[in-house]
């Protein structure tokens, strides 16, 4: 058995300082105000930002969302997180994912979920950027005679070619001002709120819920977290 010190330094309990980071993501405090019997708070806040920064927590949803077999149906849509004031002032321009739209400054989640809202994969953008621009990134890769479920968001002939070339099947209400209506199944498209949960489940997290992290690395490693505790684990 080791000795609780190794040359004078304190070892570390990589479950309770998990355990420190999930409630601080969580209640929405401050890393300073972090409980004492999860341990040092620059330990919890270092680990954080540390694992963000090389991906660690992007891995862990990446690997746990991969289990099993392709869904028979995905579903996109977004939602938008409020920036706090102390998300502001960092550097980094459009890379920090903070835009401005009539809700003031704020960014947006993209995300992919299989037919039970369980979520597959996550794209991080400004608030002001349209919900049809993440199609690259979340609707890439998909498996043939997939039904992917969008409100008419998702409606330009850029994201229908898109699913169609990979032998999937894209389920999109028309919007009002297109000529010729494709054809959209009314019972399949009522399943489309699953997506709309998982969000509820995120923002439950009040880090998630109201964005503190100047950096969209931190912000994003967070929802990782989250996601892979909150659905997969």
């Amino acid at each position: 058995m080791l000795p609780n010190k190794i040359r004078g330094v304190a070892r570390v309990d990589d479950r309770r300082v998990i355990s420190g980071i999930i409630h601080v993501v969580k209640s929405g405090g401050r890393w300073v105000d972090a409980p004492a019997c999860y341990g040092p708070r620059k330990t919890l806040y270092n680990r954080f930002m540390r694992w963000a920064a090389k991906g660690i927590w992007q891995e862990m949803f990446v690997t746990l969302a991969a289990t099993g077999a392709p869904p028979a149906e995905v579903l996109i849509d977004s939602t938008h997180m409020k920036a706090h004031r102390s998300a502001g002032g960092g550097k980094g321009g459009r890379s920090r994912a903070i835009g401005i739209s009539r809700g003031g400054r704020n960014s947006k989640l993209h995300a992919l979920t299989d037919g039970q809202g369980r979520p597959l994969r996550f794209l991080l953008t400004g608030g002001n950027i349209a919900d049809c621009r993440a199609d690259d990134v979340l609707l890439d890769d998909l498996a043939p005679r997939t039904i992917v479920l969008a409100d008419n968001a998702y409606d330009t002939n850029a994201i229908r070619e898109l699913i169609e070339r990979q032998g999937a099947v894209p389920n999109i209400p028309s919007k009002a001002n297109r000529r010729w209506k494709s054809c959209f199944s009314r019972s399949l498209y009522k399943g489309r709120n699953a997506v709309e949960r998982i969000f509820c489940r995120l923002k439950d997290y009040r880090r998630i819920a109201t964005r503190y992290d100047k950096l969209a690395t931190n912000f994003l490693g967070a929802i990782y977290l989250v996601a892979a505790i909150t659905w997969w684990l």
